[in-house]
C-alpha cells in the first residue's frame, strides 16, 4: 500500500504501539489526531494532485504523476492537468521532482540531488532536530508535532515496504510492491482490518485529515525555506528557498485534491453483496488478474498480511522512540490524564 490507505494505517498501529510502548508523545498524536495522520500522507506525498482533465465533464482526474490515458468518470478523452503559479505551468512529474525527495529525506532525490539523501541510520538525529526546531522556531502549539510523527511514520512506511530498507516480507501475487498486488492490499486492510477489527470509520478518518491545516514546519523539515535553527546548522546542504512560496502553493493543492479524492476513493473501494459473497470494484479486480474478494482475502491471509502490519507498527514506534530519546522536551510533555475525572470526584464531590 503506498497510497492514503495504507499510509494511515501504518500511523495507526504506530500510534497503537506507542501508547503499548508508553512513549510520552502518545497522548499527544491522539489529540491531535487528524493532524497526525495528515503528516502521514500529506507530510510526504506531495503529488497529491490531479493528472489530467476529464474533456467531457471538464472535472479532475487521476493522481499526480500516474499516467492516465483515459477518463475514469466516462471513459472519454483527457488533456493534461497543470498548476498554474506565478505566471508559469507545472505538470505533476515536475513537482514531483523538484520536492519529493525532500519530504521522504532517505530516498527519492532525483539524481542530480541524490547526494543529499539522509542515510537511514542519521534520521533520528535528522527528526530531533526537526523537533526541536519545531518548538524553538514555530512556537510551542502541539499540532504541529503531532503531524512530524506522522511524517516519521510515512517515511517508515514507504522505507519498508517499498523494500528501501530490510524488515519487511509481503509476497502477494508478484512481488513485494506491485501494481497488482496494491489493490488486495488496500482492500482487505481497509475492510477486513480497518473496519471489521479496529472498527475504524475510514469516510470520517480521511475527511478530517484532508481539513487539516498546512504546517508551516513542513517547509522547514523540506528544507524549502532559509536554513535556520538546528538543522539549517547541521545540515547546511540541500536548502532551497526559491521554491518556498511554491511549495505553499503545492500542500494547499495537496489538501483541496484530496479532499474531491476521498468520496471516489470510497466509493472505488466499496464492496457489493450479491449474494452471500461480496464484490469489488470490477477496475480493482482487473489489476491484480481477475481475483475475486474472497481471492484476495485469501491470498493475504496466506501471505500474513497482518503480522506485516504488525511489524511495521512496530518500526513506525521504535522511530518514534529514538527521536524521543533525542529530545529532552519530547521526554516531559505534560501528563494530560491527570488528575482524572474519579480523583477529581473524590477531591470535590463533597465541596
Amino acid at each position: 500500500m503506498s497510497g492514503i490507505v495504507g499510509h494511515t494505517m501504518y500511523a495507526i498501529l504506530g500510534g497503537k504501539a506507542a501508547v503499548q510502548k508508553q512513549l510520552p508523545m502518545a497522548s499527544l498524536i491522539h489529540r491531535h489526531y487528524s493532524s497526525y495522520l495528515a503528516g502521514a500522507y500529506m507530510g510526504c506525498d506531495i503529488q497529491i494532485m490531479p493528472e489530467a482533465i476529464c474533456v467531457d465533464t471538464g472535472e479532475e482526474v487521476g493522481f499526480g504523476t500516474a499516467p492516465l490515458e483515459r477518463s475514469p468518470l466516462t471513459g472519454g478523452d483527457v488533456k493534461p492537468w497543470t498548476l498554474n503559479f506565478q505566471g508559469k505551468e507545472y505538470r505533476p512529474r515536475e513537482i514531483h521532482q523538484l520536492f519529493y525527495g525532500r519530504a521522504h529525506v532517505v530516498f527519492g532525490w532525483v539524481p542530480a540531488e541524490r547526494k543529499f539523501t539522509v542515510p537511514w541510520d542519521h534520521l533520528p538525529d535528522y527528526a530531533a532536530r526537526v523537533f526541536q526546531d519545531a518548538r524553538d522556531l514555530y512556537g510551542p502549539g502541539d499540532r504541529q508535532l503531532a503531524y512530524l510523527f506522522g511524517w516519521l511514520a510515512h517515511i517508515v512506511g514507504d522505507s519498508l515496504i517499498k523494500s528501501v530498507q530490510p524488515g519487511i516480507t509481503l509476497n502477494l501475487l508478484d512481488g513485494k510492491y506491485t501494481p497488482a498486488n496494491r489493490p488486495i492490499q488496500d482492500l482487505v486492510t481497509l475492510h477486513e482490518v480497518g473496519r471489521k477489527e479496529l472498527k475504524l470509520d475510514w469516510a470520517s478518518l480521511l475527511a478530517d485529515l484532508a481539513e487539516t491545516p498546512v504546517e508551516p514546519v513542513q517547509l522547514h523539515y523540506m528544507r524549502v525555506s532559509q536554513p535556520r535553527g538546528l538543522l539549517g546548522t547541521d545540515f547546511p546542504d540541500a536548502w532551497a528557498p526559491q521554491h518556498e512560496a511554491l511549495l505553499l502553493r503545492v500542500l494547499a493543492e495537496n489538501r483541496r485534491y484530496q479532499q474531491i479524492r476521498n468520496p471516489r476513493l470510497m466509493k472505488q473501494y466499496a464492496l457489493k453483496q450479491q449474494g452471500t459473497r461480496w464484490v469489488c470494484d470490477e477496475e480493482l479486480s482487473r489489476l491484480t488478474g481477475g481475483l475475486s474478494y474472497s481471492e484476495m482475502v485469501a491470498l493475504a491471509e496466506k501471505a500474513n498480511l497482518r503480522h506485516a502490519l504488525w511489524e511495521m507498527g512496530e518500526a513506525v514506534a521504535n522511530l518514534f522512540a529514538q527521536v524521543v530519546e533525542r529530545v529532552p522536551y519530547l521526554q516531559n510533555l505534560p501528563d494530560t490524564s491527570v488528575p482524572g475525572w474519579e480523583e477529581l470526584t473524590v477531591r470535590w464531590k463533597a465541596n
